[in-house]
């Protein structure tokens, strides 16, 4: 059994359409370990959610895994049946989609719908059940949990709302929560609010996290370590203060650059990223990040680069590393 509740090896992805092929992951390999907070970053696109569904076994029909393993929890998700799955599914690994308006079903009340999950994986039903379902919108801060668990979704604010979706995530006190850019469809204040109770429900459950999104501000008081994907490929990969403190790929360097720095004198205008995302259709045979990188070199056109170790557990994939460090080198040898 692995020391790891996730444990994702060159795991690569296609999905096969009219149009052709979409590789959506490339070689993608994450390991986190029980109560850990892992952010996944990248711009729409990148392979963000297609990696954590895929822990789920939530890809869709037209995708096929075409190397690598997947295994969560002792689970090797990659050779279980949808049967299978689905006994694990909810109960060790829950999820939290970013649209809790869409995700709810408008034709039964918010009881029904934690209920339901309760049944299914407890075997809880009745009486106990729904108390067990009005002790859950408690733990999540809903107020007067009694009267919501008659009500339905549209009765509800947006932010109630995607509280309940926790609630229902949390009702078997899963071992992994994903997280898939909870707070995009929420104003800021009530961000704040979801994202500091998801860190009081890790302290109090102790499961891990997967915290998908496109805004590293986002990722950057709650997670332990951050991957930041772009083409279905981890580009870098660290502990938080690595990635904010010591960015090594120039994809990394130019996410940071986007957030906003209200604690300067000097207000700057945010810089982009110029370029458009690669079309993984037809992905480019060097690295997907080349087209709209300042840095580029020829190299760069015409073959990835390789992994390139740093302290502790932080790596990039970024042939300038490549360079830094054959010229550190030689300078060390023309010094001797």
């Amino acid at each position: 059994m692995s020391d790891y509740l996730v444990d994702i090896q060159h795991e690569k992805l296609s999905f096969f359409t009219p149009a052709g092929e979409v590789r959506a992951l490339n070689d993608v390999t994450i390991r986190m370990k029980e109560g850990e907070v892992l952010g996944i970053v990248g711009e729409s696109g990148s392979g963000k959610s297609v990696t954590a569904y895929s822990i789920m076994g939530l890809t869709a029909e037209n995708g096929k895994l075409m190397g690598g393993t997947v295994e969560f929890n002792g689970h090797r998700i990659d050779q279980m049946s949808e049967q299978e799955i689905r006994k694990i599914r909810g109960k060790e690994v829950s999820i939290i989609f970013q649209d809790p308006m869409t995700s709810l079903n408008p034709v039964y009340t918010i009881g029904n719908q934690i209920e339901e999950v309760l049944k299914l994986h407890t075997g809880k039903r009745g009486a106990e059940a729904h108390a067990r379902a009005v002790e859950l919108l408690r733990l999540v801060g809903i107020n007067e949990p009694e009267k919501r668990v008659k009500q339905y979704p549209h009765e509800l604010s947006g932010g109630m709302r995607q509280r309940v979706m926790i609630a229902i995530a949390l009702a078997c006190e899963p071992k992994l929560l994903i997280a898939d850019e909870p707070t995009t469809a929420l104003d800021v204040t009530i961000q704040a609010q979801i994202l500091e109770l998801m860190q009081e429900l890790k302290g109090k459950l102790g499961m891990g996290i997967i915290l998908i999104t496109h805004d590293l501000g986002v990722v950057a008081s709650m997670c332990d370590h951050i991957a930041v994907m772009y083409a279905g490929e981890i580009v870098e990969y660290g502990e938080t203060d690595d990635i904010f403190y010591n960015p090594q790929h120039e994809y990394t360097k130019g996410l940071l650059r986007s957030i906003p720095k209200f604690s300067e004198r000097d207000y700057t205008k945010l810089v982009p990223i110029e370029g458009q995302p690669v079309d993984m259709l037809n992905p480019p045979v060097g690295c997907a990040f080349a087209p709209r990188c300042d840095s580029c070199m020829k190299i760069c056109l015409t073959k990835k680069p390789d992994r390139t170790d740093f302290e502790g557990v932080h790596y990039s994939r970024c042939w300038l590393q490549k360079k830094a460090a054959f010229m550190a080198a030689r300078g060390a040898e023309s010094g001797k």
